[in-house]
């Protein structure tokens, strides 16, 4: 996505200490002052997010998009508050608070998640190295993360398509930790339940998984809660069940539509789709939520964690089922 920016920072320690943080910037300008519109949509609430409740009221962002595991959602808060009070005096003295975003996901089976090894500093960190590319995989964020039973992470993909004329993109990153090994789907083909016929350990559905989507097509707050309900089917595509114990969150926002902080005395226009025209993006966020499920496992490696728990990658997997 043009103007989007995603940093990591990845945290390894022997075999107890398997996490870190992602962290992505909505555009490169001010966000408080300058905020993008969005919309979430909650699949399954079994989470601890940050920040839901003003998006959905307001329709906007205001602050970076920080990832990290759940026990490090405070930390991570306070972190991105600092961030933003350091690039705007005017928070909490001249004019409203701030509203911090933080997602998360458990990474406890890999990572001794009651160390509490993510720092503020590790958040700072991850703000500062962002840039336009974006590894995948088992960093960041998804440093310890599982999916299918096997190793998940980071996941990325996009789409590009055309409207009236012109050239947009839509863009989602995935923080994939949920799945039951059996149900695993790609492209169609049950592999999961050839992995599960061949005696592999499969555990119940449950983890987490948050899907951010951005966009620079010219979409209003109500059509991004829409764009974000179809993540649910991009998800599925891959087997989701959206378990009882799984947190799935979905996040969307265009870098086209922007509303400022400072009211300038006169309505504030932006433009937007037209629902007849609508279908082409949400095709692009279904594909690119799905692609992004499989690329987070298949630039992930195999990992032994905390207690020598082990998670394997999705590679090796389909290798041993197709001998």
């Amino acid at each position: 996505m043009p103007g989007v920016r995603v940093g990591h920072v990845t945290l390894k320690n022997g075999d107890d200490v398997n996490t870190g943080v992602t962290a992505i910037i909505p555009h490169e300008g001010n966000i408080f002052r300058d905020k993008p519109l969005a919309a979430s949509h909650v699949i399954n609430g079994y989470g601890k997010s940050v920040g839901l409740v003003q998006v959905d009221e307001l329709g906007t962002i205001e602050t970076p998009l920080v990832l990290t595991n759940t026990l490090s959602v405070g930390t991570a808060s306070t972190a991105l508050i600092r961030y933003m009070l350091e690039r705007n005096e005017d928070i909490g003295d001249t004019t409203s608070t701030v509203n911090p975003m933080v997602f998360e996901c458990n990474d406890g089976h890999l990572n001794d998640i009651r160390g509490l090894h993510v720092t503020e500093q590790h958040v700072l960190d991850a703000l500062a190295c962002a840039s336009e590319t974006c590894e995948e995989g088992d960093v960041g964020a998804g440093t310890g993360m599982s999916c299918y039973s096997m190793k998940g992470g980071i996941g990325s993909a996009s789409r590009v398509f055309e409207l009236y004329g012109e050239t947009y993109t839509l863009g989602a990153l995935l923080l994939t930790n949920f799945g039951s090994q059996r149900d695993l789907m790609i492209a169609g083909d049950a592999v999961g339940e050839r992995m599960y016929r061949a005696n592999h350990p499969d555990e119940a559905e449950k983890g987490s998984v948050i899907v951010i989507l951005a966009t620079d097509a010219p979409l209003s707050a109500r059509q991004l809660a829409r764009v974000a309900r179809r993540a649910q089917s991009g998800l599925a595509r891959t087997g989701s069940i959206a378990g009882n114990g799984s947190g799935e969150i979905a996040l969307a926002f265009t870098t086209r539509n922007r509303l400022p902080h400072y009211e300038t005395g006169k309505p504030h226009t932006i433009e937007l789709v037209y629902e007849e025209d609508i279908d082409v993006v949400f095709r692009a966020a279904i594909e690119s939520v799905e692609e992004s499920v499989i690329s987070s496992m298949t630039h992930a490696h195999r990992v032994v964690g905390r207690k020598s728990h082990t998670r394997e990658c999705l590679a090796d997997e389909l290798r041993k089922i197709e001998k």
